[in-house]
């Protein structure tokens, strides 16, 4: 009885193995539509840009809401006009100029990794100056992501650790400090839509 139990188990064991080799989907769709179906069913494997695309995809949706989220009479809001006894808000950027700066600094990050050019309206003190609606410095926002999830899509595990053109970083570096650059600006935009009462997408 033992011996019967113990070679119905190797059996168990063996059709397991079986299924999970990669020619289990050629097996499966033998066996009918339903096994092919959970095969196809089961996620890629990560890559490298597929995960770095999640980050950036993360953070766009946390920024570009809070960016939304601000009424555009209060773009030009800082804490330095609540004159709050005690603080040092003396020449903070604007709201505007928060999501404006992000949005400029992913294309300065992002290019190297994609060998886009940076173009020139956005270079110099006063990058972007021409921008200055809710609605267009959205749009360049919304731009500046795309670059970002072009870059991350160039990204693999033979490339990733090479030095970006015209850079000193290397493209996973790069990649990376886009997405924390931009989390570190949602941050103190959060403060500034909660002084003003409006509480972030996110946090909803």
């Amino acid at each position: 009885m033992n011996r019967t139990r113990s070679v119905l188990l190797l059996a168990v064991l063996i059709c397991a193995v079986l299924i999970l080799q990669p020619g289990a989907a050629i097996s499966a769709s033998a066996n009918g539509p339903a096994a092919a179906e959970t095969l196809q069913a089961q996620p890629a494997a990560p890559t490298v840009a597929s995960v770095l695309d999640g980050e950036i995809s993360a953070v766009e949706k946390d920024f570009v809401g809070a960016a939304e989220a601000m009424p555009e009479d209060k773009y030009n809001f800082s804490p330095e006009s609540l004159k709050i006894p005690g603080s040092d808000y003396k020449g903070v950027r604007t709201f505007a100029g928060q999501v404006k700066h992000v949005a400029i600094s992913n294309y300065f990050i992002w290019a190297p990794i994609t060998g886009d050019k940076v173009p020139d309206d956005l270079k110099g003190d006063n990058g972007a100056a021409n921008v200055k609606s809710k609605a267009d410095i959205i749009a360049l926002l919304k731009e500046s992501f795309a670059l970002g999830h072009r870059a991350a899509a160039t990204l693999t595990t033979k490339n990733m650790l090479q030095i970006a053109e015209h850079s000193k970083s290397t493209r996973l570096r790069l990649a990376m400090f886009g997405v924390a650059h931009a989390y570190d600006h949602y941050g103190q935009m959060v403060e500034y839509l909660r002084m003003n009462g409006i509480v972030p997408p996110a946090s909803r």
